[in-house]
């Protein structure tokens, strides 16, 4: 057997540095994890948090249940120019984009949404987002929204330690079948200001909560040579043979006498088993659907990677994140995996608002609505949708009045803005909120990034407190805001 040296030092240091003096005692749940999230580093990836595995009587593994697909449509849509059209308003607000009927009386949508409007009964779209206070740039309102804290020390450049609600699904809903719990699908790219602050960190969790992030602007599945992550990729065998007998050899020479140690054997097996169980490795085989539903998302980036999430789902995976990234549009070469929806125009040299290039509506508009729309048919012909939920949004809106200085846009608003949720109970066809004439506030029923952070965790059933860290005082919340229980019946 190979044995590393510098490998068995670390772990003996570990092991006697989590029971000085005693070898009864027993390591915490939490200690145990960030130890597998460490060694996972060598063994696979982080995040790899993983619950025990569920199987039935011919060994397949049992589906999971209450799994989420967060569609973050990074850099902020219009929803003026979406979901919450206001045609009577003057020209210099209401945009070229005319409503239409939707499936349900009452709904109308852009003209550019002609199949989300054949859908929204399948969804409730909340009107009435805004952020508590001024937050207008992209870093702090993504931390608001993934936070469900709003913190006055992240726009002073000391963010606190608030884990993102993926983290906080995979810590209170491992996978069940022995798979990433938190994945990201492309993770916003370029300079920091498009990236929340704890977006890879897991926040105080620790990391064996943080996302593992899959695909870039090299590598997605709209690509025909699409590679999934090392871990899932031509797993050799030996080289995984040999990690595990290191492994326990490290036991046979640490653990003996410890309490710790069926415990953390069992971690290594699930670990062990997770990236050998075949579902993990054939939910990036995206040429097992037909072409028929591939082209129905959408042969682009956010279309396949919405597929992909919904593959990853059916495989056990509890929370996804999907970047709404739309790819770039034909002859443009711009529009890097960061902020599609970022549509200032022309102040910020990205070209119309209104037009075909990658920062277009013409562009994204129509490549979101191929995609959102078949990922909640297929998840209810699935006879998914009643336990994913699905949420489509961004860090927040777009300004009432067009910016006119060069090609049009709008800039940022967290005043007000739009969000779509599905799935787990959410009433389909619901209009929750109104905004003013303008877009501008809200004028019913307000909503809070940090109420559709705690709708989330309520949805999937985990608590709004975590009660595994005690501050001698209270404990703290993993959201301040309150669930919208009116989405639910």
């Amino acid at each position: 057997m190979h044995v590393i040296p510098w490998q068995i030092r670390y772990w003996k240091t570990f092991f006697e540095q989590a029971t000085p003096m005693n070898h009864s005692k027993k390591i915490s749940r939490r200690r145990l994890l960030q130890a597998g999230g460490i060694g996972m580093l060598n063994f696979g990836v982080p995040g790899m948090v993983m619950g025990m595995d569920k199987t039935d009587a011919s060994g397949k593994a049992i589906a999971s249940k209450k799994s989420c697909i967060f569609l973050l449509l990074c850099g902020g849509p219009s929803h003026l120019d979406t979901w919450d059209l206001k045609p009577d308003a003057p020209s210099e607000i209401r945009g070229p984009y005319n409503p239409i009927r939707t499936k349900v009386p009452g709904m109308q949508l852009s003209e550019l949404h002609p199949k989300l409007a054949k859908v929204t009964d399948q969804f409730a779209l909340i009107r009435s987002v805004h952020h508590p206070g001024p937050i207008a740039n992209h870093f702090d309102a993504m931390h608001n929204l993934l936070s469900g804290q709003y913190v006055e020390r992240v726009k002073q450049g000391v963010p606190d330690s608030a884990p993102y609600i993926g983290s906080v699904v995979a810590k209170h809903l491992p996978s069940e079948r022995n798979l990433v719990s938190n994945a990201w699908l492309i993770k916003c790219v370029g300079p920091p200001v498009f990236c929340a602050p704890n977006i890879g960190s897991g926040g105080y969790l620790g990391s064996p909560y943080a996302p593992v992030f899959i695909g870039s602007a090299e590598n997605h599945p709209a690509m025909p040579d699409f590679k999934p992550p090392a871990v899932y990729d031509r797993i050799d065998p030996n080289r995984l043979k040999s990690r595990r007998d290191l492994l326990s050899h490290l036991e046979s020479d640490t653990l003996e006498g410890h309490s710790i140690g069926k415990d953390w054997n069992e971690l290594r097996e699930m670990a062990f088993d997770g990236m050998t169980r075949p579902e993990g490795r054939q939910a990036f085989e995206m040429d097992r659907e037909s072409l028929t539903v591939r082209e129905n998302y959408g042969m682009h980036p956010l279309g396949q990677n919405l597929l992909l999430a919904r593959r990853m789902v059916e495989a056990g995976v509890r929370f996804v994140t999907v970047n709404g990234w739309t790819g770039p549009a034909p002859g443009t070469g711009k529009g890097p995996p960061s902020s599609s929806w970022d549509m200032h125009g022309g102040s910020m040299n990205m070209g119309n608002a209104f037009g075909n290039g990658s920062y277009g509506m013409g562009w994204c508009l129509p490549r979101l609505d191929e995609a959102l729309p078949a990922l909640l048919t297929d998840l209810k012909e699935r006879g998914l949708l009643e336990d994913t939920l699905v949420v489509a949004m961004g860090e927040f809106g777009r300004s009432p009045k067009i910016a006119t200085k060069g090609y049009p846009g709008r800039l940022h608003w967290p005043g007000c803005f739009s969000a779509i949720m599905a799935g787990c109970g959410i009433r389909g066809g619901a209009v929750y909120g109104e905004s003013d004439k303008t877009g501008s506030v809200p004028v019913s029923d307000p909503v809070t990034p940090q109420d559709i952070h705690a709708t989330i965790l309520h949805a999937l059933g985990v608590p709004l407190h975590d009660p595994t860290k005690n501050t001698g005082i209270a404990q703290p919340l993993f959201s301040t805001g309150k669930p919208i229980l009116r989405l639910f019946g």
